[in-house]
């Protein structure tokens, strides 16, 4: 069974930063794409970042050049990595990875959320 487990959220003021990481287990992660995504109250979850199991990357607009995703494919761990917090990057942070049959993505799994709150 598969299960995402994030960890690393908290409170913290303008302009700091936060680690997220995202521990995967009941399967072999290293060639599925996983990735983060983010739902403030009010509001539809979104992408934020997501890998290739080979490393490439990709952005939302509103975190590029503040956000780095990465991923330890020998651990089975995802991490994001956040500069320059703003209030608006408030919100529930989740892990995601690619429900993958035959190649095709059939659907998602997805942690159970971390609390990310920027205020001072």
């Amino acid at each position: 069974q598969v299960e995402l487990v994030e960890s690393g959220g908290g409170l913290v003021q303008p302009g700091g930063s936060l680690r997220l990481s995202c521990a995967a287990s009941g399967g072999i992660f290293s060639f599925i794409p996983m990735g983060w995504y983010r739902q403030a109250p009010g509001k539809e979850r979104g992408l934020v970042a997501d890998i290739t199991g080979g490393g490439s990357a990709n952005y939302a607009d509103s975190v590029k050049d503040r956000f780095t995703i990465s991923r330890d494919n020998a651990n089975n761990t995802v991490y994001l990595q956040m500069h320059s917090l703003k209030p608006e990057d408030t919100a529930v942070y989740y892990c995601n990875a690619w429900r993958l049959r035959l190649g095709l993505r059939i659907g998602d799994y997805w942690g159970q959320g971390t609390q990310v709150t920027v205020s001072s």
